[in-house]
């Protein structure tokens, strides 16, 4: 899949408050050895998604013939995942409580599990879609082509992202499929 980011780096406030709470859950589980799971969403759309959601205001924007922002020049691509696939996912795990795994090697840390009852699943599809690729099955479906503005990558933005599900998969025999 190329070269993916950890989490472990954020390079901006939203992905740093989202992993300080994956670092807070961590240390209450280690604390009071309460079982945390984590869950970390990928681009979740459907029905009844976010309205500033690129899909409902690129759609929104080609309909008014007005043009669209394309940041990193159209370099990006994001693991879209579908609501349903977002919903099974935590219906799976809802019954698999984290155990702490005595074989966690403190040296060598993975970011997913604990010598505590703490674990971290990744729900996304696992297939990032190129940007343009998104922008031209919209265009395709409206029948109209966008009006675009290329622009570089904003600030705090990452280029790309990918939700590895191995654990996911591993744990419930799921793995999200809706394209």
């Amino acid at each position: 899949m190329g070269q993916f980011q950890s989490v472990n780096h954020p390079v901006s406030l939203y992905a740093a408050t989202k992993k300080s709470n994956e670092l807070m859950a961590h240390t209450y589980s280690h604390l009071f050895n309460v079982p945390t799971t984590g869950l970390r969403f990928f681009t979740v759309y459907g029905p009844m998604g976010r309205p500033e959601m690129a899909y409902f205001s690129f759609t929104k924007k080609i309909l008014a013939g007005e043009t669209i922002q394309v940041f990193n020049n159209s370099e990006m691509m994001r693991d879209f995942t579908y609501i349903d696939d977002i919903v099974e996912g935590i219906v799976r795990l809802i019954d698999q409580q984290p155990k702490a795994n005595p074989d966690f090697d403190r040296e060598n840390p993975t970011a997913s599990g604990s010598y505590t009852p703490y674990k971290v699943y990744n729900i996304g599809n696992n297939q990032p879609v190129k940007l343009m690729d998104f922008i031209q099955t919209i265009e395709k479906h409206l029948g109209i082509e966008a009006k675009k503005e290329f622009l570089p990558m904003q600030p705090g933005d990452v280029k790309a992202t990918y939700a590895d599900i191995d654990d996911l998969t591993e744990a419930t025999g799921f793995k999200p499929s809706t394209c």
